[in-house]
C-alpha cells in the first residue's frame, strides 16, 4: 500500500478553506536561529555537517549504511546488520526511523558529520530541530515515486534555514526508474518553495544504496558510494565560524548514558567548549531566559558510530557533553562573561491528542508493575525532555493526562514504549485538536496520495469523498496500469482510514 501523508492546518469551512488555505503551509513559526556574531570568521574546510532527509521508505537509513561501508567503518570480517543506525527495537520492527541519530566518517581528510532523520510526518519534530546543527542536507528521493508530501515538508524547513541541498535519486536500479521525471519534479518543488538561485543550483547524484552503487549519471554507476561523498565535500558548505568569540551552543537533542547520566547534543556555533570546566559556562533558555551556572564534565565528538572523548571542541563541531542533569532541548550553553543566547527551538504544533489514564479495569496489574498516576505522570514529563513535539496536560480527575502529538503514530510509539517498560495504561481514542483563530475554527489536514490499479480508482475516490476530502490532482502513472489520486483530507477523516483502500482496491492499493 502506498499512502503518504503530511500534517497542515486549514479552515473547517469548505468555502473558507479554498480562500484561506493557499499553498501547503503550516502556521507555526519556522525553526530559525540568528547567525552567531563573527569577530574573526574562518572556514573549516576539514568539516562538513549534513543531515539526510527524505520521505518515508525512500532509503535514507540504507544510504547511511552504504556510506559507512564506503568509509570503511566496519572491519572486513565484521558482521553488520541491516539499517545499523536503526538501533531502537520499534524502529527495527516497524521498518522506519523514529529518532534522529548521529555518526561521523572520515573521507579524504574531511570529517563528515552525518545525521539520519525520521521520514514519517508524525516524527517531523525530530527533523526540525536537527536541521539547526547542519550546513546542508542530502535530499533522498525515490527514482520512481519522486518527491512526496514529507519531501516537501523537510525541504521547506531546510530552505528556510538557508541550507544547501544535494539531490540523491535512490533506487535507480528499479525497472520502473524515471530519473529525468524525478529530477524535474524536484526542481519544480525547489522553485515552488521559493528557493534562492544558489539553492536551486543543486548537485545531483544517482544511486542504488542497497547495492552500494552511485554515479553522476543514471546509466553510469560505480561500484562505490564515492560520488555521493564527493558531492558532500564539494557542494555542502564548510562551517564558517569564529573560534575566538564567546562560546555558544544550542542544545538540539538529548541522550542518556547509564553511567554519565543526561547528555546534551548540539553544534558549537562559536567559540570553544572545554571539559571539566566549572566556572566558565552557563545555560539560558532564549534571550529572555534566566542564566544559571553549569559545569561541563565530559565532552565528546562523534567518531564513526561511536563517540570519542576530547578535552575541548571548537566552533563548527557537533558535540555531546555530560554534567548538566537539568539541560533541556532549546537551551543555549553560553560563556558567562559574554552571554549570547540563541532563540529557543520551536516545532510544529500537535494535531492529535489522546487520554492516558490509570488502568482501572479488573485486569489491572496482570502484566505491568507501574500502575499509579504518579509514576505515569513522571514518565510522561520525562518524555518531554527529548520529545519536543509532545505536549502533556494533567486532567481535572488527577489520574489522567491529555497527551498531544503530531499524529496517531507519534502517540502509538510512546504507548508501546511505555508498555514495554512495564506501564499499564487506560488509553482514550485519538481526538483531533481544533483551534480557534480570529473567531474561526481550524483543524489539521493531511495531504494524501494513493496509487491504485485503474479498475479500483473509483472505489478509492468514493472512500475519500465520503470522508470529506478535497481532490487536488488525479491522473495516470507513467509506469503500469495505475491511477494516482491526491487529496486534502481532514485529520479526523484520516484516523482509521488506512485499512479502507486495501478493501476497496481488493488489496492492490
Amino acid at each position: 500500500m502506498r499512502l503518504k501523508a503530511l500534517m497542515l492546518w486549514s479552515v473547517t469551512s469548505r468555502a473558507a478553506a479554498l480562500v484561506a488555505r493557499g499553498p501547503l503551509r503550516t502556521t507555526s513559526r519556522a525553526l530559525r536561529s540568528t547567525p552567531a556574531l563573527r569577530m574573526a570568521a574562518e572556514t573549516l574546510e576539514g568539516i562538513r555537517n549534513v543531515a539526510i532527509v527524505a520521505h518515508v521508505d525512500h532509503g535514507k537509513t540504507t544510504l547511511v549504511d552504504a556510506l559507512l561501508q564506503q568509509a570503511e567503518v566496519f572491519r572486513e570480517n565484521e558482521e553488520v546488520q541491516e539499517r545499523v543506525m536503526d538501533s531502537n527495537d520499534q524502529e527495527r520492527e516497524r521498518g522506519i526511523t523514529i529518532l534522529a541519530k548521529n555518526a561521523a566518517i572520515d573521507y579524504k581528510g574531511v570529517k563528515v558529520n552525518l545525521v539520519d532523520t525520521p521520514g514519517h510526518a508524525d516524527f517531523g519534530g525530530e527533523v526540525e530541530r536537527i536541521l539547526n546543527m547542519v550546513d546542508g542536507v542530502l535530499l533522498v528521493v525515490d527514482s520512481v515515486e519522486g518527491p512526496k508530501p514529507q519531501t516537501r515538508f523537510v525541504l521547506k524547513k531546510a530552505l528556510e534555514l538557508g541550507l544547501k541541498a544535494v539531490l540523491v535519486v535512490n533506487k535507480i536500479d528499479r525497472p520502473q526508474a524515471r530519473p529525468e521525471y524525478v529530477v524535474d519534479k524536484a526542481f519544480d518543488l525547489f522553485v515552488e518553495l521559493d528557493a534562492s538561485d544558489e539553492q536551486t543550483d543543486f548537485d545531483i547524484v544517482y544511486c542504488s544504496a542497497i547495492n552500494g552503487q552511485s554515479g553522476v549519471e543514471p546509466d553510469q554507476l560505480q561500484e562505490s558510494m564515492a560520488p555521493i561523498l564527493d558531492a558532500i565535500v564539494g557542494s555542502i558548505p564548510a562551517p564558517v565560524v569564529d573560534q575566538e568569540a564567546p562560546a555558544q551552543l544550542l542544545v538540539a537533542n538529548i541522550d542518556y548514558d547509564d553511567f554519565k547520566g543526561k547528555l546534551g547534543i548540539g553544534r558549537v556555533r562559536q567559540g570553544r567548549l572545554k571539559a571539566n570546566d566549572g566556572g566558565t559556562f552557563a545555560a539560558m533558555n532564549g534571550p529572555d531566559g534566566e542564566m544559571r551556572n553549569i559545569k561541563i564534565n565530559d565532552l565528546f565528538v562523534y567518531d564513526n558510530l561511536g563517540r570519542k572523548e576530547v578535552a575541548e571542541a571548537g566552533a563548527g563541531e557537533i558535540v555531546m557533553f555530560s554534567g548538566v542533569a537539568d539541560i533541556q532541548i532549546g537551551e543555549t550553553v553560553v560563556d558567562k562573561s559574554a552571554p549570547a543566547p540563541l532563540p529557543s527551538l520551536e516545532v510544529e504544533e500537535p494535531t492529535v491528542s489522546m487520554s492516558f489514564a490509570v488502568n482501572k479495569s479488573p485486569l489491572a496489574g496482570k502484566e505491568g508493575d507501574k500502575l499509579t498516576s504518579r509514576v505515569i505522570r513522571d514518565r510522561l514529563f520525562k518524555e518531554l525532555d527529548r520529545n519536543v513535539a509532545l505536549q502533556v496536560e494533567p486532567q481535572d480527575s488527577g489520574d489522567a493526562f491529555t497527551v498531544s502529538g503530531r499524529g496517531p503514530l507519534h502517540l502509538t510509539v510512546l504507548i508501546e514504549t511505555m508498555r514495554r517498560e512495564g506501564f499499564e495504561l487506560e488509553i482514550g481514542p485519538p481526538e483531533v485538536i481544533i483551534k480557534d483563530v480570529d473567531g474561526k475554527k481550524q483543524e489539521p489536514y493531511d495531504a494524501i496520495e494513493v496509487q491504485v490499479p485503474d479498475e479500483y480508482a473509483s472505489n478509492v475516490v468514493d472512500l475519500l469523498n465520503r470522508r470529506k476530502g478535497e481532490m487536488t490532482d488525479m491522473g495516470k502513472t507513467e509506469v503500469g496500469d495505475y491511477t494516482y489520486v491526491k487529496y486534502l483530507l481532514p485529520t479526523r477523516g484520516s484516523i482509521g482510514f488506512w485499512a479502507n483502500p486495501l478493501s476497496g482496491a481488493r488489496g492492490a492499493a
